[in-house]
């Protein structure tokens, strides 16, 4: 699914309304009516409903769902708040329409106005600003946020949080809506898909109201989520005649005096991601781990604590390096001649993005099309500090164009980045996948797609999906709290079966 700038999505707006010949008004009850429907799934007839309303046309939204829910029987009652002399024309129309069919359904709130008795029972909607929004909240309006957010009433927002901007993260302290619920509509906002401002948005459901198809697909973005859609055109079902030569090797190197586990668990999930054979190459005190650990792989050692020399990878049709490798400088000398040698594309994790920071002249020798995967702080360590996660990200684009790769930029939003600066947000799993060894199975799993025949940028995008389609599955089973990175493994199996 795209994900639109707000400047596009008002431009889409435009475009369906001439497109179809329907006017703004009708856009607009439509998207209420599409809210509407959700708040009658999800909450019962008895439900009473404040519905905070601005000026503008998100201000609109909200008086006509209030509008439409006593239409149903719903108790729903609007407050306008007046931070402007001038309403949007819909907004104005819709203010006139439901004072005609009762004056006691919508009161006007004046500047330094708050509403301080809503009891806990009832449900606000808020719809007091939308994407419009060009600077922060001040003054009345940010009272006004930090008031209704003292509030221990459920909170659901229709199309953004108020005070949210879309497409960036604003100052710290910046006042902004904390819902449970934002009903954003036909697309997500950026702003959803980062730590600083996703926390605010609550739970997003992406309520389709019709805007016209034509647009979408012929509109250029640089952002979109992956969805089952893009992951299915991906995937490739094996063929009943194939054996396990079809499906590749991958090799998996790292390990050192204990940090075994990491690259145990990238082996073991490189195995269950698909490929055909997985080789180790490990310390020597790493042997008998693997063996036990991880029977179907088979296991090479260089070097007695850690590893001294890496070889033996010539035939290897995927390679991951790096969970557990340590950054001793036999270690390290030994990578910058891996890379200096490998001319195939190489996953690449954990400390061997920290060997990279020690070593960035060693970024220009990584392979064409290789795939790394850090962290947040991996990644600062690599490029250098952002003052929060959206330029951060905005840098990843710029490094990966730079040095022609893939960059998996882990969060709880993982951003799967191409070598064009393409960026697609994942929008499976969850918080129990923030588990030490969590990354380690992430780097197995890539490095056995690639093995069979993926190439490393579709390998990155199934691989991250998976991932978390198997923290879901692993925490139905033990809880986000209890899971570990092994049981996430475990649940693979269920991963691919939901994508087939």
């Amino acid at each position: 699914m795209k994900i639109f700038s707000a400047l596009q999505i008002r431009a889409c707006d435009a475009y369906t309304i001439h497109a179809t010949g329907i006017t703004s008004r009708d856009l607009m009850e439509r998207a209420a009516g599409k809210c509407v429907e959700w708040l009658m799934a999800n909450f019962e007839k008895e439900a009473l409903f404040v519905v905070l309303c601005g000026t503008g046309n998100n201000g609109g939204d909200g008086l006509v769902i209030t509008r439409m829910l006593n239409r149903l029987g719903y108790g729903a009652k609007a407050f306008l708040l007046q931070f402007s002399e001038e309403l949007s024309t819909d907004c104005k129309a819709n203010l006139e329409r439901l004072q005609n069919i009762d004056s006691s359904l919508v009161d006007i709130l004046q500047p330094e106005t708050f509403i301080t008795d809503i009891p806990a029972n009832i449900v606000i909607v808020d719809a007091i600003l939308g994407t419009g929004l060009n600077r922060q909240a001040e003054g009345w309006i940010a009272s006004f946020i930090g008031h209704i957010n003292d509030r221990p009433n459920r909170k659901v927002s229709i199309d953004i949080p108020s005070g949210m901007p879309a497409d960036n993260v604003p100052g710290e302290g910046a006042a902004i809506i904390k819902a449970d619920d934002t009903l954003s509509f036909q697309f997500y906002k950026r702003a959803f898909l980062h730590p600083e401002t996703g926390t605010y948005a609550g739970n997003v459901h992406i309520l389709d109201i019709g805007l016209h198809e034509t647009f979408i697909s012929s509109t250029h973005s640089n952002y979109q989520t992956i969805d089952e859609a893009d992951v299915r055109a991906i995937y490739k079902p094996r063929l009943p005649f194939s054996h396990k030569g079809t499906f590749g090797t991958a090799l998996l190197i790292g390990g050192s005096y204990g940090m075994m586990g990491a690259i145990s668990l990238a082996t073991k999930a490189a195995g269950r991601a698909g490929a055909g054979k997985v080789r180790s190459l490990v310390p020597e005190c790493g042997y008998s781990v693997i063996q036990t650990l991880v029977p179907e792989a088979m296991c090479g050692t260089k070097g007695e604590k850690y590893i001294t020399r890496i070889a033996d990878w010539e035939n290897a049709d995927a390679i991951g390096i790096g969970p557990g490798i340590g950054t001793k400088e036999e270690t390290i000398k030994a990578f910058a001649n891996f890379l200096e040698a490998c001319k195939q594309p190489v996953v690449i994790d954990a400390d061997g993005l920290n060997i990279l920071a020690k070593q960035p002249e060693l970024l220009h020798k990584i392979p064409a099309g290789s795939v790394l995967t850090p962290h947040p702080g991996e990644f600062e360590r690599l490029f250098g500090k952002t003052a929060n996660s959206m330029l951060r990200l905005e840098h990843a684009r710029t490094q990966a164009m730079k040095f022609n790769i893939t960059i998996v930029l882990k969060d709880r939003y993982t951003a799967v980045i191409s070598s064009e600066g393409e960026c697609r947000y994942n929008i499976t799993g969850n918080a129990g996948l923030a588990t030490a060894g969590s990354g380690d199975v992430l780097t197995g799993i890539i490095t056995g797609l690639i093995s069979q025949k993926y190439d490393p940028h579709s390998a990155a995008v199934l691989g991250v999906y998976l991932h978390g389609l198997a923290g879901e599955s692993a925490s139905q089973i033990h809880s986000e709290e209890a899971m570990v990175a092994g049981d996430v493994i475990d649940a693979l199996g269920k991963a691919f079966q939901t994508i087939r």
